[in-house]
This record gives C-alpha cells, sequence and structure tokens, in this order.
C-alpha cells in the first residue's frame, strides 16, 4: 500500500494502481470518457487530466500510477483548464444534435459539456462528417458522433476476444470502422451500446422509440442460461423498451449477452407464432376463445376424468426449466395432489439413470466469481461460447492471467480461449476419451484408478490434458450442456467426480437454463414411481401438463413429444406464446405472463436465489403461471393451494428465504461406467443455437437476423464428406438412420472441427424437427 493524498484527503491505495482508481476509492469524480474499468488503459481521449504537484504538466489520470507521498489536485485551476481545453477539441466536430439522439438524457459528452464545456464554440469551419457503419442487425451507428474513445474497440478484442472493429486513418480523420465486409457478430455485441460514451452506437431495435427520461425501471433476472444475470428492466405505458445489465460482480460483472439484451422484443411478438392473449379451448376440432373460467373447468374436468378413468399415473406434467421456481413448485404440487409422480423439467437430457444415485442437487461446483480463481479448467461437452458467453468470458480473462484451460467436446469450436489442450471425439468416444484423462491424472498423482480403467489405453490428446490439470493447485471440471444431455450423461458425471478426487478439485454442471438447479430444489422430478420427461413421451400417457414449454423444440426428441402430445386424450398447455404445433397438439391454452409480467425466483447454477417482481402488466388477459397453477389446485380440490402470493409459494419452496439453497451436493454414488462406444453411420453433434434455445429468443426479431441465426445446415469434416462423395454447398437429405423415413433437406457444410463419422446439425429447430433425438444416428446422401 502506498500512501496519497487527493484534494487534500489522504488515503491508502495499493500499489500499482493509478490516479483516478484511487479518486474513485476516495468518492472524488473525475471527468473521463476512454476509462472504463474493465478495459486496458488507452489515455486518449484526455479529458481525465489532473494536477500532480512537482509534475511539468497536467497528467492523464488513468493512466499515471500512484507513488508514495503523491499529491494530486483534481479540481485546481490548472486542472480545470486543461480539462475545459480537451472539451472544446471534442466538440468541435460534434454535430452537437442531442434533441434527435438516442443518446440524449444519459450521455456522457453531455454531461460533461455542462460542466467544462462553453456557451460558443470559437470553432467556425467546416466540421468533418464520417459515414456510418454496417454493424449487423442489433447496433446502429451515427460515427459523426465518435469521439475515438475505442472502448468499443477493446471491448470487442478483449472482453469478446475478437477484433472484430478497429480504428483507420490519423488524426482527425481517425475512424472507428469493422473491417471491410464484416459486421459485429459476437454473441456480446450488445455490450458496446453500454460502453459507448456518446450516441456514435446505439440500440436499433430501440431506436427512436422512446426517451430515457420517459422510461420507468424495474430491476429483473434473466429467464435464459442459468447464470441468472441481473437486468434493469425499462418499460413505457406497460410495455418493455430495452433491457440494460445491472452491475454484479458476483455474477455477470457489468455484462449482457446478446440474447438476455434484446429477447424482451419476442415479449410483444403477434400473429400464429405469437402472444396468447386469451384462454382458447378447442371443441370439434375449432378454436374458440373463451374466458378464464370456461377454460380452467375445461381443463380440471379433463384431468379429473383421465385421472378417475385411467388413474392418475396416466398424467405427465413437463415444465420448462426456464419457469420460475414458484411455478415449477406448483406444478409438481398439483400433479403429486393428484397422485402422479410424472413430472419433470429435465427435458433435453436423455440420460436419466442417475436418478436415485445423487447425494444432493447438481450445481455449478464453486461460486460463479471463483471460477476465475480457478488456475486449470477442463471443459467437458460444451458449446461454451454460445451456450454460456459470459462464463467463457471469465475463462478467456483467466487464460490471459495465466490459468490453463483445456477441452473435451466434440466439436472444435472456436472459443476465443487460449487453450492449454484440446481432444475431439465422436459422442459415442466423449466418455471413453475422459476416462483416459482421469487415467492419465490418477498416474501422474499417483492414486488409485478406477478398476473400470485398467484397460483404457492413453492417448497424447488425453496425456496432454492431464499433464495440464495435474499442474495446478486449483482445478475445476466443468461439464457442460452436451455432456448433460448426453446418452451416457451419468458415465460423464461419474468420470468428472473421479477426475475432480483424483486432483483436488471440483466437479460442476454448467447450468443450461435458468432454473436448472432450481428445477431440483421445487421437486419438479420424478418420484420413485414416477417417469422422467424422455419416459413420458416413450410411454404414451392419456393427458399431459405442459408449463411453459414448446415440447417440441426443447424436448430431446422433437418429433416423439410430438407425436405424444399429439395422441394424448387431453394436452393442457400453459404458455406466454401459441405456435402451429400447440394448436395441432393442444386441447386448451392457457395465456401465462413471461418473467417480465410476474414476479418469482431463478435459483441460479452456483445456487443462489435471486427474485423479482413484474416490470409491466400482463398483455392481453394473460395470468401469472403460479396463480393459473393455483386456481387449478382449487377446482381439482388439492389440498394446500391457499397462496395470496409468490412469496408464500417460494417461502414453502425454499423452506424460508435463504440466498443460497442448501442441499447442493454434485456426489453420484453407484454408477456402472460405460465406456463401449457401438455406433453404425453417422453420429449427430446437435448443438442448440444461441437464438432457438427457448421460446423468447425465437420470437426475437433482431436476434432472429443475427449471423447466429443462420438456417440449420449439415456440418462436416473433410474427410466425411468425401467418403460420402458430396461436396460443400450440396442439397443433402438427411434422415435418422438407414431406415429412416422422415427425410429433411439440409445444405452440406465443411467443418474442419468436427470429428469423423459425424454430422452436426442445430436441434431446436424447426427445419430439423422431423430429426428427432439430439443422439440420433444419421444417414446423408445427395438430395
Amino acid at each position: 500500500m502506498v500512501e496519497i493524498e487527493i484534494d487534500g484527503k489522504t488515503l491508502q491505495v495499493a500499489d500499482g494502481s493509478t490516479i483516478i482508481e484511487a479518486a474513485h476509492q476516495l468518492g472524488t469524480y473525475i471527468p473521463h470518457f476512454c476509462y472504463h474499468k474493465k478495459l486496458s488503459i488507452a489515455a486518449n481521449c484526455r479529458m481525465c487530466l489532473v494536477q500532480v504537484e512537482k509534475a511539468p504538466k497536467p497528467m492523464p489520470a488513468c493512466a499515471t500510477p500512484v507513488t508514495n507521498g503523491m499529491k494530486v489536485f483534481t479540481h485546481s485551476e490548472l486542472a480545470v483548464k486543461a480539462q475545459k481545453a480537451v472539451m472544446e477539441f471534442l466538440l468541435i466536430n460534434h454535430p452537437l444534435d442531442c434533441p434527435i439522439c438516442d443518446q440524449g438524457g444519459e450521455c456522457q459528452l453531455q454531461d460533461l459539456a455542462v460542466g467544462y464545456g462553453e456557451s460558443a464554440s470559437k470553432y467556425e469551419e467546416e466540421k468533418r462528417v464520417v459515414p456510418d457503419k454496417d454493424l449487423g442487425p442489433l447496433v446502429s451507428t451515427d460515427m459523426t458522433r465518435c469521439i475515438n474513445c475505442t472502448r468499443c474497440i477493446r471491448f470487442t478484442a478483449e472482453i469478446a476476444g475478437f477484433m472484430e472493429l478497429g480504428q483507420s486513418y490519423r488524426g482527425e480523420r481517425a475512424e472507428v470502422m469493422p473491417f471491410i465486409g464484416k459486421t459485429v457478430d459476437t454473441e456480446l455485441s450488445g455490450n458496446i451500446i453500454d460502453l459507448c460514451p456518446v450516441g456514435a452506437l446505439t440500440s436499433k431495435p430501440f431506436r427512436f422509440s422512446a426517451r430515457t427520461w420517459e422510461l420507468s425501471r424495474r430491476k429483473s433476472v434473466s429467464p435464459h442460461d442459468g447464470l441468472g444475470s441481473n437486468l434493469i428492466v425499462q418499460t413505457k405505458h406497460d410495455k418493455v423498451m430495452r433491457v440494460l445489465p445491472l452491475e454484479n460482480e458476483d455474477i455477470n460483472e457489468c455484462w449482457l449477452t446478446d440474447k438476455e439484451r434484446f429477447s424482451y422484443q419476442g415479449l410483444n411478438s403477434q400473429g400464429d407464432n405469437g402472444r396468447l392473449t386469451k384462454p382458447m379451448v378447442k371443441q370439434g376440432g375449432e378454436w374458440k376463445e373463451v374466458d378464464w373460467s370456461a377454460a380452467l373447468d375445461y381443463a380440471a374436468h379433463a384431468l379429473r376424468d383421465v385421472a378417475k378413468t385411467h388413474g392418475a399415473a396416466a398424467i405427465g406434467g413437463l415444465v420448462s426449466p426456464h419457469a420460475t421456481l414458484e411455478e415449477m413448485y406448483l406444478a409438481q404440487k398439483l400433479l403429486r395432489g393428484l397422485g402422479s409422480e410424472n413430472i419433470d423439467f429435465r427435458l433435453r437430457q436423455s440420460d436419466f439413470s442417475a436418478d436415485g444415485h445423487r447425494r444432493g442437487t447438481p450445481w455449478l461446483g464453486m461460486k460463479i466469481a471463483d471460477i476465475s480463481r480457478l488456475d486449470r479448467v477442463l471443459v467437458v461437452g460444451s458449446f461454451l461460447r454460445k451456450d454460456h458467453p459470459l462464463i467463457a468470458q471469465r475463462l478467456r480473462q483467466s487464460a490471459k492471467r495465466g490459468a490453463q484451460v483445456s477441452v473435451l467436446h466434440s466439436a472444435d469450436d472456436d472459443l476465443l480461449i487460449k487453450l492449454a489442450a484440446r481432444a475431439i471425439a465422436a459422442p459415442s468416444h466423449l466418455p471413453a476419451v475422459l476416462a483416459q484423462v482421469v487415467k492419465a491424472v490418477c498416474q501422474i498423482k499417483g492414486v488409485a484408478a478406477d478398476a473400470a480403467l485398467a484397460g483404457v489405453t492413453i492417448s497424447a490428446e488425453a496425456q496432454a490434458i492431464a499433464q495440464s490439470l495435474a499442474s495446478g493447485s486449483n482445478t475445476g471440471v466443468l461439464l457442460g450442456n452436451f455432456a448433460q444431455q448426453h446418452p451416457q450423461a451419468a458415465t460423464l458425471q461419474s468420470l468428472g467426480q473421479q477426475l475432480a478426487s483424483a486432483l483436488g478439485g471440483s466437479v460442476g454442471f454448467l447450468g443450461e437454463a435458468a432454473n436448472s438447479v432450481g428445477g431440483y430444489v421445487a421437486k419438479a422430478v420424478p418420484g420413485v414411481s414416477g417417469l422422467n420427461a424422455s419416459a413420458m413421451l416413450k410411454d404414451l400417457r392419456q393427458a399431459y401438463v405442459v408449463v411453459g414449454a414448446e415440447a417440441e423444440l426443447d424436448c430431446a426428441d422433437g418429433a416423439q413429444a410430438l407425436a405424444a402430445l399429439g395422441k394424448a386424450a387431453v394436452t393442457v398447455v400453459l404458455t406466454p406464446f401459441k405456435s402451429q404445433a400447440m394448436l395441432d397438439y393442444a386441447a386448451v391454452l392457457l395465456p401465462v405472463s413471461p418473467f417480465t409480467e410476474t414476479s418469482g425466483t431463478f435459483v441460479n447454477t452456483e445456487g443462489r436465489v435471486q427474485s423479482f417482481y413484474a416490470a409491466t402488466k400482463p398483455l392481453g388477459d394473460a395470468r401469472p403461471a403460479w396463480k393459473v397453477l393455483r386456481v387449478l389446485g382449487n377446482l381439482l380440490q388439492v389440498a394446500g393451494f391457499e397462496y395470496n402470493s409468490s412469496e408464500e409459494v417460494r417461502a414453502e419452496a425454499l423452506g424460508g428465504q435463504p440466498v443460497f439453497v442448501s442441499g447442493l451436493d454434485n456426489g453420484i454414488d453407484g454408477i456402472a461406467l460405460n465406456l463401449t462406444a457401438t455406433v453404425n453411420g453417422l453420429e449427430r453433434i446437435a448443438d442448440v443455437p444461441i437464438h432457438f434455445a427457448d421460446a423468447l429468443v425465437r420470437r426475437a426479431p433482431a436476434l432472429q437476423q443475427a449471423a447466429d441465426s443462420a438456417a440449420p445446415s449439415a456440418r462436416m469434416n473433410a474427410a466425411t464428406l468425401n467418403k460420402l462423395g458430396v461436396a460443400a454447398g450440396d442439397k443433402l437429405k438427411v434422415k435418422v438412420g438407414a431406415g429412416g423415413t422422415a427425410t429433411v433437406t439440409l445444405a452440406a457444410e465443411l467443418d474442419a472441427g468436427l470429428p469423423d463419422g459425424t454430422v452436426r446439425v442445430a436441434a431446436a429447430h424447426a427445419d430439423t424437427l422431423a430429426l428427432g433425438a439430439m443422439s440420433a444416428v444419421l444417414s446423408v446422401e445427395k438430395a
């Protein structure tokens, strides 16, 4: 620590800190534009010039390190004169179009011009005009306003990991621009809107729709991946106009993914695939809009009749993993009140052999913030950048600081992270390769390996991963979505547990959805005699209750889900959105509120309980799903459904109001390792595209225009393409196995990052729905 003095106030700060960091610690504001605490220091705006005793000229506070005994004056005559001079230069070419600028009212340049600008400019020459740039469907540009602070450039290179913007020319002619013919396409691109201190980069979907002072603000929580990013939802006239990040260093820091930032557009989607605003009942094959009492009576009578005629076990419940804790809890309580144990939220999971063998609720295995402290990491089975962009960002920064990150997966996607080692294997070979890593680590550490690994031969790739992991002192093994959805998921988890034990580290799950942990806490999983999600759809039920999910796109086998729900005597769907598939298989549609129109709770992947309140009134006749389930419970005369608020439901579900849930444990016992790989045909590698992961993002127009929303293709490496006699760009007929009947036509695409004998075809997409299971074996031929 060193002692310095700022404006006559003495304080101690860490050696190596800058003046601006010391001033922030003291609560003293120094004007700035280019400085940002998460970005490298550029010192190119010069707005933070301050006077330092004995220095011959004003010094930039963002780039000047503190020294012991230093005296700094932030508001002296010299400092203020320098700051005003800088402001004058910044405004020389600025268009001064605040009345029509979306940044007006929340603009740093506007705010500082009031304090440091003059009432008139001495500059009378022509101002320069900079052409606007096309950055894609999410970010709008007015580059004449740009002050060349380079925040956006540094963000894309340092945080997003891929330099998509740069600066060309020099001096007054300097321009920020993308590379020729390119747009900004990373999954974090919207953050440059927040970072821009002027109106050069603004939100394209929000453009010219409202002024910032007209908006009401509500805190909320992201309903998408397991991180549980904190949000500020901004509304006008009960309509969500914009979503911004709420800073929380323990979770999302000050960033948001594009999915979280722009998915709000889906909240007011219209048409055949848009919001459901009135209860609907199918009568004589025709859909009729009815009032709530008629719809609820219909649903209650239909479920009661099935239970009476076929037994309660003939009813199954499918709950979206993005549903709130309260909705999950009441759904399982309703089903169990009727006498059925068939309830599940793990819709994309295919291996349930770990059920009954878990020691507790599976979770991340550590705090989210602790990911940044790991010095060795193995990520198993994860499309990390797209599934968990902000966790990928944390690992990216860790790798820059010297942490070694290794990957075991079935696709060699560019994670924009410096990797220490990698092993890419076909899905059926993933358990065997992970077993090799476990055995190699045991040999290095001198500990006994599982007897089932005796015959395992260690490959060079597995040895490299093991060497990296064994050289660390704080190790984490992270199982991604692909590993959790794998047909041998229990084996992968057991091997991950053995690996973490040998390393003295931790094993954890990267939660797929907002309530991947909350679903277990709410007991939205089958009982001993109950059926899991896959079994419910395979062994047809007479009735289904679907809460918040589009089963055909959210299940591991969409075609099977579609067929099962269509054959049921009655399917009751509680949903914010309608779709053609729902209109085909449902008997009653009950419009429920998305996360912005209801209060609720998400339990994120680290077990943190985060509750939120409604930001707007429900659209049309939609109602919060917990209220709908409460009334259904009353109509079905299920005991214990006398709730007056979602807080009462939450307290009952959690046994109080904890900050973190209890019972978190990734331990698994009694699992026989299955390392065999017998697959005949092309193995499907099914990723869930980032903008198709849930019902809300699938309806956000701007996100559907982004590069990550491109139509699915059949991606294979060069050897596989040659073996099949096809070339990139060819139209292919893709079907399940050799004897499959349902055919999908896709374009062939070269992907050098895939192993031999595999084809990568996206799931959760209407174009690939007919291909069934995410782990299917496919056959391919030229169309």
